[in-house]
């Protein structure tokens, strides 16, 4: 029986290399909806290939160009973000893949948890932003959530059929391009070394993430909440040849991982077939070819982010949502030239410091909390 399916973000990485899976098993995925920012031909190209019910533009003024070109097909064509919120409520669909940037992914994913729709997530900002309403959300409305990150599909892989507490979650961290570098030379780091990761292809912002570990930081408090556990139980393990996406600690002291190699078509395909398996053709791992795996602890004085994601999960309330927003708007600067690499743990550090805190955050705080942080944030690169 075929799932019907919504990608949000169908233009960037992840969207794209889902629809590579939906186009190589046409009789398990229906298309029902694709969404994008603003990518207007790639959209165009996406809905004209697989014949989606509906086509969402987030950016209004590029609405009339889409509905233009897409005239001829019997296509429905909406913008806005609230029309994303929307059409992830459509009854056909099955399951909501959250492949949106950032903060942005928050709100589709909530009204899709409230419309019954299983969630593939691989918008790690929204357990980070807002973990204990998206978790209480999804048991009240029994809805799985089904990570699509590499390392977080690794642990639920390892878990599977396990019914022992967790000890430990390993967390592993490829350390990004910049590794070994010393401060002053991350203090001279170009936008174009940091986009230029060793081992993975990804969007720019998740890119940055990576060359800076926050991204090592969000993953460890998206762990925190899909798996119930405390930040005490996850260590980060920088593992440079991201061969183990991540590991399982058990009471016995057996650790259970899960391998292969760095792609990202096996995790998202393992989340949109879940609880099943597909055949595929990804390449498969030789291990006669492995030279070494070597494993390392994380340098927290030197990438600071690290420590900032582990403070905001103990810390708790809306802690990690200030964090966040001050982290998007911080990378957004580096990839704009107007802030150093290292200034940018400097903004996201003065934003935590500064922003109003609040111990237990609705919705709404959520809103106002990443409303302000961002304001600080851009205050503080000014």
């Amino acid at each position: 029986m075929k799932r019907t399916i919504a990608i949000l973000g169908s233009t960037g990485s992840i969207g794209t290399q889902a629809l590579d899976i939906v186009r190589k098993n046409p009789d398990s995925f229906e298309v029902y909806a694709l969404t994008a920012n603003e990518n207007t031909d790639l959209l165009i190209k996406q809905a004209r290939e697989f014949l989606p019910e509906v086509v969402v533009i987030a950016n209004e003024s590029k609405y009339e160009l889409l509905k233009d070109a897409l005239k001829d097909l019997p296509i429905k064509v909406w913008a806005g973000s609230e029309s994303i919120c929307q059409v992830v409520e459509s009854e056909p669909i099955d399951m909501v893949l959250t492949a949106m940037v950032g903060y942005s992914g928050l709100k589709p994913t909530i009204h899709a948890i409230k419309a019954g729709k299983a969630i593939a997530l691989a918008n790690k900002e929204t357990l980070v932003v807002a973990g204990e309403l998206i978790t209480a959300l999804a048991i009240e409305k029994n809805v799985p959530i089904l990570p699509v990150d590499s390392e977080h599909s690794a642990i639920f892989q390892c878990l599977n059929g396990e019914c022992s507490p967790i000890e430990k979650i390993l967390l592993t961290a490829s350390g990004g391009p910049f590794r070994n570098h010393t401060r002053e030379q991350l203090s001279k780091v170009t936008k174009k070394e940091a986009l230029n990761h060793p081992n993975w292809d990804m969007g720019a912002k998740v890119t940055i993430d990576s060359a800076s570990l926050m991204n090592k930081g969000l993953e460890m408090i998206e762990a925190k909440w899909l798996f119930d556990v405390t930040p005490e139980q996850i260590e980060v393990v920088v593992h440079p040849q991201s061969i183990i996406h991540s590991m399982v600690q058990f009471e016995d002291s057996s650790i259970i991982a899960q391998l292969g190699l760095p792609d990202m078509h096996l995790p998202i395909q393992y989340a949109l077939a879940y609880p099943n398996r597909i055949k595929s053709d990804f390449e498969r791992l030789d291990f006669f070819k492995l030279q070494t795996m070597t494993f390392e602890k994380p340098d927290t004085e030197r990438f600071r982010n690290l420590t900032f994601a582990f403070e905001a999960a103990r810390v708790k309330g809306n802690m990690a949502c200030i964090m966040n927003a001050a982290n998007e708007i911080a990378v957004a600067a580096f990839l704009q030239d107007n802030i150093g690499f290292l200034e940018m743990s400097d903004v996201i550090e003065k934003t935590m410091h500064k922003t109003s805190f609040i111990k237990a955050p609705s919705y709404d705080d959520y809103v106002k909390t990443d409303a302000e942080a961002r304001q600080i944030a851009k205050e503080l690169i000014k």
